[in-house]
């Protein structure tokens, strides 16, 4: 611990505007024991972001597992990072790497299911702010496995097509409204980035703005 809260206090001076995150594969008391402990002078956090691996090459977590996680380390008060997340697409388990572990038919239709699962119950809790799947392809994965959201070649597996239609398609605000009287308009929306585009009398304006977390989120457009 004392070899922990010393790398922190050395990477706060020297970057004292940076966001620091702790991380582990731990999701069990000691974790939170050296969170608990990861204080500086005047019992100032030292870190701004905790993150929590999720590898789950021998299954998926169990729906209680997942939202039990994020409650007890949203006690900490700042935003959680999944910083590694796997589902194989093949035989699961926890084995050395190996050069035959492939993808089946069967396995991706299992690796989608669980990764919607497992993103939609992360998106859905207010702590959690990133997501990051560890794999991008199985051509070069962790232990060999078959993790990726695409295979060896490339093409996507299900689990891609799945995260994709919710991503950019349910969890994405594309919307048209009409302005009032007053030349105001009220929309509700994922926080992100939007592209904005007012009319008037066939004249156009466009901008891009943040809708943001605990912030006014007003904006006007003016035409000329």
């Amino acid at each position: 611990m004392a070899f922990t809260l010393e790398c922190f206090r050395h990477a706060r001076k020297a970057g004292p505007d940076a966001t620091l995150l702790i991380n582990d594969y731990r999701t069990d008391p000691p974790y939170e024991k050296v969170i608990e402990g990861l204080v500086g002078d005047h019992g100032r956090r030292l870190y701004d972001v905790i993150g929590i691996q999720s590898h789950q090459h021998g299954g998926g977590w169990p729906t209680r597992k997942i939202w039990d996680v994020c409650d007890r380390f949203a006690r900490f008060g700042v935003p959680l990072h999944f910083t590694e997340t796997t589902f194989v697409s093949g035989t699961q388990g926890w084995n050395r790497r190996r050069e035959d572990w492939t993808t089946t038919p069967e396995g991706e239709a299992r690796q989608a299911r669980e990764a919607v699962r497992f993103y939609t119950l992360l998106f859905s809790h207010p702590a959690v702010e990133a997501i990051t799947w560890w794999d991008f392809s199985d051509h070069g994965a962790w232990q060999g496995a078959p993790a990726g959201l695409v295979r060896k070649d490339m093409s996507p597996k299900p689990a891609y097509e799945a995260l994709m239609q919710r991503i950019k398609g349910t969890w994405w605000t594309d919307t048209t409204v009409r302005t009032g009287k007053e030349g105001t308009a009220t929309v509700r929306g994922f926080l992100g980035r939007y592209a904005l585009a007012a009319t008037v009398d066939g004249k156009e304006t466009r901008a891009e703005v943040d809708l943001a977390k605990d912030a006014p989120n007003r904006w006007t457009l003016r035409l000329t």
